[in-house]
């Protein structure tokens, strides 16, 4: 995100914790297992996956500026992409994914439930659905930019409905974590929208990151907010 928001904090906690659990369980996969890499974009995480058979799919429809609203990258390469097409619809035989990726696309579905179903398809009885989405996002790649919001609960309820039995479901940051990063953006908002009080801001940001270096570990608070929700699922036997 910080990608698309200059003048934010230095580094993104959660791009970070987020890449490091994506390493961690791509690593975890057997060599050779055939995996689709759903909503791909600009290929990020297929340099995690050179053990993979890796296929990428993305609708190919954002390049950059959108609708000029919100959040935008400017550029956009979706040209190395193997699969154009909707994501609802992808053209490959039941069953002929060991793994499939969906990383920070749910929220750019107009309807996500619609998607675990194809995944479903798509994947071999046993085969793992990995998915990272935003608990809360700033607008983003409008105007493919449609929900926020996937609680914890989100993933219990529906998963389930859709022959999934959840792995793990682990939170990424807590409401701590999720303040500090966007404190730490106030300053690039304040001047992006022509506020004259932004060298406040930065001052506000000195205060925060005293207190943040002087808080104590203690109890998590993901129970109300975090960046996302990290779930990887199996698929189940027919019923």
């Amino acid at each position: 995100m910080n990608r698309l928001l200059k003048g934010g904090t230095a580094s993104d906690p959660n791009q970070e914790g987020r890449d490091r659990w994506l390493e961690h369980v791509l690593a975890s996969l057997p060599e050779g297992w055939r995996l689709l890499d759903a909503g791909a974009g600009e290929l990020r995480n297929k340099t995690l996956c050179s053990h993979l058979a890796y296929v990428s799919q993305d609708v190919c429809q954002y390049e950059g500026k959108g609708d000029e609203q919100g959040l935008q990258t400017g550029t956009w390469d979706t040209s190395q992409i193997d699969l154009v097409c909707d994501v609802v619809s992808i053209p490959e035989p039941e069953g002929s994914f060991d793994a499939i990726l969906c990383s920070e696309v749910f929220e750019h579905l107009p309807d996500p439930l619609r998607a675990l179903q194809e995944f479903g398809r798509l994947l071999k009885p046993g085969g793992k659905l990995i998915v990272t989405a935003p608990f809360a996002s700033l607008v983003h790649f409008a105007p493919h930019h449609y929900a926020t919001g996937f609680s914890r609960y989100w993933y219990q309820y529906h998963l389930p409905q859709a022959n999934f039995e959840i792995q793990e479901l682990t939170a990424n940051g807590d409401w701590f974590s999720y303040l500090k990063q966007e404190i730490g953006r106030l300053p690039g908002m304040a001047r992006r929208y022509g506020d004259w009080r932004w060298p406040l801001a930065y001052v506000l940001v000195g205060i925060a990151r005293i207190y943040f270096g002087l808080r104590k570990a203690s109890q998590e608070s993901q129970d109300v907010a975090c960046f996302g929700w990290h779930c990887i699922a199996i698929k189940k036997g027919p019923q």
